[in-house]
C-alpha cells in the first residue's frame, strides 16, 4: 500500500487493512500487532486510524526501544510476533512496516 511520500509514517494504516481482506480476517481478529516504529508516530499513527487497543500493539516494545536494524526490521518484527504468539497462546498477528517512499507492507501470521 502506499500514499504521498511525505506521508510514509502513516502508510501501515493503508497496508493492514488490505492484508486483512485478503486474509479474511477483521481488526478484531488479530490477536497482536507488531509495526516497526521507525519513529514513535507510526504506531501511534495505526492504532488510532484502526481503532486498536494499544494492549496488543508492540507488547514488547518497539524499534524506538528495541533498536531499528535497517535491512532487518522486517525480518526482526516478525521474529517478534511469532514468538509474542506462541507465548500468549494466541492464533493471529499482524506485522506491518513503512518505507521511506511512501508505501508500507503488512503481513499475518497464524500459529497452528
Amino acid at each position: 500500500a502506499s500514499h504521498a511520500p511525505a506521508w510514509f509514517t502513516t502508510a501501515p494504516t493503508k497496508a493492514a487493512p488490505k492484508a486483512l481482506a485478503l486474509a479474511g480476517l477483521k481488526v478484531s481478529d488479530i490477536d497482536y500487532y507488531e509495526v516497526n516504529e521507525a519513529f514513535a508516530v507510526v504506531p501511534m499513527a495505526f492504532e488510532h486510524d484502526l481503532n486498536i487497543d494499544h494492549a496488543k500493539v508492540n507488547i514488547n516494545g518497539g524499534a524506538c526501544s528495541l533498536g531499528h536494524p535497517l535491512g532487518a526490521s522486517g525480518a526482526r518484527i516478525v521474529t517478534s510476533l511469532q514468538h509474542i504468539l506462541t507465548q500468549k497462546d494466541a492464533k493471529f498477528g499482524l506485522a506491518t512496516l513503512c518505507n521511506g517512499g511512501g508505501g508500507a507492507s503488512a503481513l499475518i501470521i497464524e500459529r497452528v
